[in-house]
């Protein structure tokens, strides 16, 4: 039910038709790619004489779940695309996630462009693994693909979809992969951890530098790829080839991967996933040529968060950037200190807190950036209750809003008996009545803390430096609440549990209690680092 409701997001909701102006049924043919494995496709084509402008859509998810777009756009006079990716319902072949994706979105992309009803110009739609195989296809660089819209897709597969923070994501991965019958690649992910070669294959961000088409990309503040949703916006902005850099654009709302749960909802969020129009704008500039001023706007919209159920709150609207972060987002310090005190002034004193971590009793998942699990966005980590081996550092009530927009990171000098461990971090906005909404998280293992590709064992009795990175937000923190720093060492199952034995990951059932602990003094400021946008300053 998940996948079949965020294929619904990925064809922005297109499903109240008109009366369309369209051919009754589409064609549908066997497609050779270059290896001659037939890919079934859906071709939808206007009423009348071409040829026109296309849309293609490669979808593992069932290329008929794209009719109710397919249609819309047909109406306004497109040629649509559906095609299923390699070994899925009724294309041939072998289904491998994402493998072949590169080259079958190539050589689909010039297939299109070849027919006697397409004008050549050809352009990419889709959310979620449908925006990643319009990812991949551009890495490519197929000559007749123009531009694309990407929904809800990652830019990395080692640091932002497979893993975070070196820590295979197994709610997600393992959710979906066996829903997808691709259970076997869960096995071959056990055998590669994030700094192996073997993902360079699934790296967009690798590819930058060659993409040449302007992309609008949407996200999520809780969505499961909005690190990579961003990631993808900044590099193409930056470094991307021909007309990708400066062309791209950015959307981010207060979206998960599906609904969110929880109490707290955010009004007037639905801009960009659901908006059908935005989308023909960006598709009739860059396919078809009109001057509708799109490429005038500022590349970023996004929407700043505020406090629910409070009256005269700031925030909870949508803001405009020239960038990403924000010009005027400066990083703030809050540092940890004793009685579990985040202050914005280094401590006068050295102190810690302990506790132990055990695999076999892990944390439990509470919301977040989830797929399979219900509990999706700023839940209550009340329910988390007063475990020993979770702490929650917090300031004062605030005195005044905050507002924070950009990247979160939380720098912990940390210690453990383990080999390896994790350590968890969570930015919560704490409610007057108590409610501790989760904004943003992340994890870090801490063989990884030099690099993936960097593999260091922790030794006993020494201090390292762990620097976790909680990926972006933006929202403001209302007088009258607290701003919280959760740390622990388990988020299960969103992460894979880490055993602390420093053995390969799922390579045994061993496991071991680590004694972890977090410093804080002058020589070992472990802080939460906020970019605060304040009152005085202004980008735009």
């Amino acid at each position: 039910m998940h996948l079949r409701c965020l294929h619904v997001i990925a064809v922005a909701c297109c499903l109240l038709l008109s009366n369309t102006i369209v051919r009754a049924e589409p064609d549908e043919v066997m497609v050779p790619m270059r290896d001659e494995v037939e890919l079934a496709t859906d071709i939808y084509l206007p009423e009348g004489d071409g040829p026109w402008p296309c849309i293609l859509s490669r979808t593992p998810y069932n290329k008929n779940g794209n009719r109710g777009a397919a249609e819309k756009f047909a109406e306004q006079g497109y040629a649509f695309v559906s095609q299923d990716c390699r070994g899925r319902f009724k294309s041939k072949g072998k289904y491998d996630p994402f493998k072949t994706d590169h080259h079958d979105g190539y050589d689909m992309v010039e297939w299109v462009a070849a027919q006697e009803w397409s004008n050549g110009k050809v352009g990419m739609l889709g959310g979620s693994a449908v925006g990643i195989t319009s990812n991949l296809a551009a890495t490519q660089t197929p000559p007749h693909l123009k531009c694309a819209f990407v929904i809800v897709a990652p830019a990395s597969a080692r640091r932002n979809t497979v893993y975070m923070g070196g820590v295979y994501r197994k709610e997600m991965n393992d959710g979906w992969l066996t829903t997808m019958n691709a259970a076997f690649a869960i096995d071959d992910t056990m055998q590669h951890p994030a700094g192996t070669s073997y993902w360079d294959w699934r790296e967009i961000t690798d590819f930058h530098n060659r993409i040449d088409i302007p992309i609008c990309n949407v996200g999520g503040w809780f969505d499961i790829f909005a690190q990579g949703t961003i990631d993808n916006f900044v590099g193409l902005q930056e470094h991307g080839a021909g007309l990708a850099a400066g062309n791209q654009k950015l959307i981010m709302g207060p979206y998960a991967h599906g609904q969110t749960g929880g109490r707290l909802k955010f009004p007037g969020g639905e801009r960009g996933v659901f908006d059908f129009k935005f989308q023909l704008r960006w598709f009739d500039h860059w396919l078809k040529g009109i001057d509708n001023g799109i490429d005038r706007e500022p590349p970023v919209s996004y929407y700043l968060m505020g406090a629910t159920e409070e009256r005269d709150t700031p925030g909870n609207v949508w803001k405009e950037a020239e960038a990403w972060p924000p010009l005027a987002a400066r990083p703030q310090s809050f540092f940890i200190s004793a009685d579990r005190i985040l202050s914005s002034s280094p401590p006068d004193s050295a102190g810690s807190e302990a506790y132990a971590y055990d695999p076999k009793n892990p944390v439990p998942t509470i919301g977040g950036g989830n797929l399979i699990l219900g509990g999706k966005g700023p839940l209550d980590q009340q329910e988390i209750g007063d475990r020993e081996d979770y702490l929650r550092f917090e300031t004062d009530v605030l005195e005044s809003p905050v507002e924070v927009v950009g990247r979160v990171t939380a720098d912990l000098y940390v210690e453990s008996d383990a080999p390896d461990t994790d350590f968890v971090a969570k930015l919560v906005d704490v409610y007057p009545d108590g409610y501790e909404a989760l904004i943003t998280d992340g994890i870090l293992r801490m063989r990884y803390r030099d690099g993936l590709d960097h593999e260091v064992m922790m030794e006993p009795g020494q201090v390292v430096r762990a620097r976790v990175d909680l990926w972006s937000t933006a929202i403001v923190f209302n007088k009258g609440h607290r701003i919280a720093l959760h740390v622990t060492s388990s988020n299960d199952p969103r992460f894979d549990p880490n055993p602390n034995t420093g053995h390969a990951q799922r390579a045994d059932s061993e496991t071991r209690v680590a004694n972890n602990t977090i410093h804080f003094s002058q020589l070992y400021p472990s802080r939460l680092l906020l970019p605060i946008v304040h009152p005085s300053t202004d980008d735009e």
